[in-house]
């Protein structure tokens, strides 16, 4: 049996093994990566001071809903961005809006996000946000005709830079213009229940 690795000996590891990833690993993922087993607590604690290790340079160690990843800090972004031009998709405001109301009220189907918006939503709006990996069919709805659920997925948490849905910004004045009141006053009871 081998010796147990040390603290600065793991880091060491999962530093070399995170910059080399293509994108978010899970605790689950990390643990394989080492010959003896390390408990979850441990891990995460090599995991936090690798972060701190880290902390005030031009790439951070950040948890999002996909696991532990590095990423360039929001500051150092106008340099890269001068590097390689790319501009990012620009989405319309119906893209938005139904993203919003899949996002704040999932799950949820094409019918309600329409009720909600008050306008049909064009299935490209939805094909493009499940080739975007952001919503994702989650279930059928037990009706008629069995209209399929949508929910966002952990891609688009972690495209988000967040870990849960509970860390999405409150939205009064949306939720006011897209939202109708008596929908926000079940949910207040829902989640006060």
């Amino acid at each position: 049996m081998q010796n147990p690795l040390n603290l600065d000996e793991v880091k060491r590891v999962l530093e070399a093994v995170l910059l080399s990833s293509g994108g978010a690993l899970t605790l689950a993922e990390l643990k394989r990566v080492f010959e003896v087993e390390l408990g979850n607590d441990f891990l995460r604690r090599a995991l936090e001071g690798l972060k701190s290790d880290w902390r005030g340079r031009a790439v951070e160690l950040v948890l999002v809903a996909d696991g532990w990843r590095f990423q360039t800090r929001p500051d150092v972004q106008p340099y890269l961005d001068r590097l390689n031009p790319e501009k990012p998709p620009r989405y319309s405001r119906a893209v938005l809006e139904t993203l919003a109301v899949i996002a704040y009220r999932q799950p949820v189907t094409r019918g309600d996000v329409e009720d909600i918006r008050g306008v049909a939503v064009n299935s490209q709006i939805v094909r493009a946000l499940e080739e975007r990996g952001w919503i994702e069919v989650v279930g059928h709805k037990e009706v008629p005709g069995r209209p399929a659920l949508f929910a966002t997925t952990k891609q688009f948490l972690s495209d988000l830079n967040l870990r849960a849905l509970s860390e999405l910004p409150p939205l009064p004045e949306l939720a006011r213009d897209l939202i109708p009141q008596e929908s926000l006053e079940e949910g207040a009871v829902a989640s006060s229940s």
